[in-house]
């Protein structure tokens, strides 16, 4: 089961930039192939790192505002924030050795 939230440009900064710790945000759309491909693997993140990371998901295709901030021009891209700065930004599919790399860098 998926512990991703759904994030708008209404609570984007709510849910991402006034988190405390460590938040991976996926950039994503519906159409978008390598982001299904993404769905296990991230999914499989949420669940091992319940509790000490947050994960959540911008559709990009509804969510423009938070797009153009962070210059967000393919996807997947995966952003890696802590204490509401960009830490880390990782475009296309990405195995998840790296991503747990990265994730237990900032825990």
């Amino acid at each position: 089961m998926s512990k991703f939230i759904e994030v708008t440009d209404e609570n984007f900064q709510t849910e991402v930039l006034d988190a405390t710790g460590p938040v991976l945000v996926e950039f994503w759309a519906v159409w978008c192939g390598p982001c299904r491909q993404m769905n296990p693997i991230l999914d499989d993140l949420s669940e091992a790192y319940d509790g000490k990371v947050k994960f959540v998901k911008v559709n990009v295709d509804d969510v423009t505002e938070s797009v153009g901030t962070y210059g967000i021009m393919s996807v997947p891209t995966i952003m890696l924030f802590k204490d509401g700065n960009p830490m880390e930004t990782l475009i296309g599919v990405q195995p998840k050795p790296r991503l747990q790399e990265i994730l237990d860098s900032y825990l």
